[in-house]
């Protein structure tokens, strides 16, 4: 029987961070990942979703892979994303991970085989035949219950690195207790979209979180949980639910957001993204800078 995967904390998703010609800025990414090491990050998922991974070419991917890796460089875990908008090129992604020395690659169900029970199963054994020691799944349905308890327990049984699972489903709370308890606690839960939960995943048994930013405030909750300290877990909790209220009405304005926190902090030169977002209008202008003023006057302890 497999054992758990002992890997726990905040591991943050990533910003990508581009240049005022939409190129991929390097130097604030090197920033960023120091800012968040400083802050208590457990390691780095990138590209995924906050990272715009949609507009990634293939050789945008191989560039920040290797550029992470090489930056983390052992002080962190990284899984790197290898969701695409086709099988054929999440199989490339996650061999150009391979080749570039990471040990853990993360991707999603095609979205052609939501509902196709064993073409999911088939595609997660030839994307594992790849050979990555480990393989997280992300278990995406931005308004859904996302993949069947039965087909990740079938998974978990049949798919040897299949070691850990990346829940953004709604609700979530129920399906962290059901995958955990189908899986007799053995295979490793991650928690992402859902952070407005995050006290409660937390005393559910989830094992890792996945933000974007407010590393500090993250990794302050989940230690203080961990040693049994709930109160004050929820005391720190309560100090971000105003972001976290603003940043969750949808992908777009936390992607938006938080690019300004990380111009306001001088870990980005540009608040540039490449994805076609929602507008980012002059109320969410007023009211974010607020919200960053808050965050920047606030201690997580």
């Amino acid at each position: 029987m497999k054992t758990k995967f002992p890997l726990a904390g905040i591991i943050v998703s990533l910003n990508t961070p581009f240049d005022c010609n939409g190129q991929i800025d390097f130097e604030s990414l090197h920033r960023l990942i120091e800012y968040h090491l400083q802050a208590g990050a457990a390691g780095f998922l990138s590209p995924a979703q906050a990272g715009e991974v949609g507009t990634l070419s293939l050789e945008n991917r191989r560039e920040l892979v290797t550029f992470i890796r090489r930056q983390v460089d052992g002080r962190a875990f990284y899984v790197s994303g290898a969701t695409a908008d086709n099988e054929r090129h999440s199989f490339l992604a996650a061999e150009s991970a391979l080749a570039a020395g990471c040990s853990a690659v993360l991707v999603e169900v095609p979205a052609t085989l939501r509902h196709d029970h064993a073409g999911i199963r088939r595609f997660f054994h030839e994307f594992a035949s790849v050979g990555m020691p480990l393989l997280m799944i992300q278990d995406l349905d931005w308004g859904g219950p996302g993949l069947e308890i039965s087909t990740i327990r079938q998974l978990f049984e049949e798919i040897d690195s299949f070691r850990s699972l990346k829940v953004e489903v709604s609700p979530a709370g129920p399906k962290y207790t059901q995958i955990i308890e189908a899986t007799s606690g053995n295979l490793h839960v991650c928690g992402g979209w859902a952070a407005g939960q995050m006290i409660e995943a937390l005393d559910r048994g989830v094992d890792v979180f996945m933000p974007t930013a407010m590393t500090r405030f993250y990794r302050a909750i989940f230690d203080a949980h961990r040693r049994g300290d709930r109160h004050t877990a929820s005391t720190v909790f309560q100090k971000i639910l105003p972001v976290l209220a603003f940043t969750h009405q949808h992908l777009d304005i936390s992607i938006q957001f938080y690019k300004r926190l990380f111009v306001e902090l001088g870990i980005f030169s540009t608040m540039s993204v490449r994805k076609a977002c929602l507008p980012y209008d002059s109320f969410h202008e007023a009211y974010g800078r607020e919200l960053i003023r808050y965050l920047q006057e606030m201690d997580p302890q």
